[in-house]
């Protein structure tokens, strides 16, 4: 008699089990050599076939995917809520400009979270992601404060957090879901960062139309762990840059040091954020360095 499959939701990944929620309730399976064999590692948001062997299982398949991301380590995301600080630990605004234009490319809704506003209000970046177009929700896991703000913005989807280490991400998530009680940890005030209380990424209901990934967070040492834009995709990863597409003197503009370029000259003249215009000149360098026929 063939096994019974069913479909579920990869709701947490860790050491090579997957807990697969199905319908009554959650199946901790270990994924088929054959998708390792293949290339395909499952990943926490991906809808799997599974197969019931007693009271474990096995992933035998991963169902299309409408994305997916190397680090945080997610798929099938409808939202990235990025989480950023202007305190303990101040978030680089580098580290923020390349999260949202991974997911710029991978055409994913991108949400900036500033965190700890009771701490530090953090205008200027406020007032810098918002001038680029991002949706910024100031938030305070102490007061309360943009907590029903953000739970507007996450309802009806699958979002993914992210950021550094110790931005308060689970804080934010017991603000939202207090049952969760998810643990959170102290910010090293010698070295400026947090610990990685969060050691897998994991999804949570917080209604029935609403889901949240909480994932480990990140230094900037992990930047290079991140999804590659190729070099001529990544103009159209930042939306501010829009305006501006196809108004250079030269159509394959770099937007670098060629003459005519208008998104260095709107730069220049603080239509676009000198910051944000500084991120793509350093994310355009790396991506200059990727040999797409190496990693074919």
């Amino acid at each position: 008699m063939a096994e019974k499959t069913e479909v579920g939701r990869i709701i947490r990944s860790l050491s090579g089990f997957y807990d697969v929620q199905l319908p009554d309730g959650v199946l901790t399976c270990k994924a088929r050599g054959i998708l390792r064999r293949e290339g395909q590692s499952p990943l926490t948001g991906d809808l799997a076939r599974v197969t019931r062997q007693g009271s474990k299982g096995m992933v035998e398949a991963i169902l299309p995917r409408k994305n997916s991301f190397v680090r945080p380590a997610v798929a099938n995301v409808d939202a990235l809520v990025i989480f950023a600080a202007n305190v303990n630990p101040i978030t680089e605004p580098f580290l923020i400009d390349r999260v949202a234009a991974i997911a710029g490319n991978k055409g994913v809704e991108c949400v900036l979270c500033v965190n700890k506003t009771d701490l530090d209000g953090a205008e200027e970046l406020c007032r810098v992601y918002t001038h680029a177009g991002f949706r910024v929700i100031p938030t305070s896991a102490e007061t309360g404060a943009g907590v029903e703000d953000l739970r507007e913005a996450l309802q009806g989807k699958l979002t993914a957090f992210t950021g550094n280490s110790g931005v308060g991400k689970s804080s934010i998530l017991n603000a939202l879901c207090p049952e969760l009680a998810l643990p959170t940890g102290e910010v090293s005030e010698k070295l400026g960062r947090g610990r990685h209380t969060t050691r897998h990424v994991e999804l949570f209901t917080l209604d029935p139309e609403t889901f949240v990934m909480d994932t480990p967070g990140f230094s900037s040492f992990d930047t290079d762990q991140m999804d590659i834009i190729l070099k001529e995709n990544l103009q159209y990863a930042f939306p501010d840059f829009g305006p501006y597409l196809g108004k250079c003197q030269f159509h394959d503009c770099s937007h670098r040091k060629e003459p005519g370029c208008a998104i260095r000259e709107a730069a220049e003249a603080g239509d676009i954020e000198r910051t944000r215009y500084d991120s793509y000149l350093k994310l355009y360098e790396k991506a200059a360095q990727y040999k797409e026929w190496e990693h074919k």
